[in-house]
């Protein structure tokens, strides 16, 4: 799979970014870290195991562009405009919603209230005493 600097990525291309993006340790590394120069060589090592061919600097463009429109289209919706859309939505969803609350993730309807749930169930937590 050749893949140039101006080339679109291919659908292909951007579920394998995904997929790497999903994994727990990434997402850890990646949220508040503003020096991620070297998450997204890592990243980008990951993907030419997968058979995507990006370097870094277009991994990161395309975890940027993608993680601004998810947060346009969900600003949309939460504002009562359902039309807009995006093709990977739910994808970005389910890893963009485990990212610690934000104003606008604090605006959303108990979204966050499953982990918080479950980060206050802890048997140290215990009420009773």
């Amino acid at each position: 799979m050749e893949s140039g600097a101006g080339k679109h990525w291919t659908e292909e291309e951007v579920k394998a970014l995904l997929s790497v993006w999903s994994e727990k340790n990434i997402r850890k590394q990646l949220h508040g870290t503003l020096r991620n120069k070297g998450i997204f060589i890592y990243i980008a090592k990951r993907l030419q195991e997968l058979g995507v061919c990006r370097d870094w600097k277009q991994c990161r463009a395309k975890y940027k562009n993608l993680k601004y429109e998810y947060r346009t289209v969900k600003y949309a919706h939460n504002s009562g405009d359902v039309t807009k859309t995006m093709k990977f939505f739910h994808d970005l969803d389910a890893i963009l919603r485990y990212e610690p609350v934000t104003q606008l993730a604090a605006e959303e309807n108990g979204r966050c209230s499953a982990t918080e749930m479950q980060l206050n169930t802890s048997p140290t937590t215990d009420s009773t005493q």
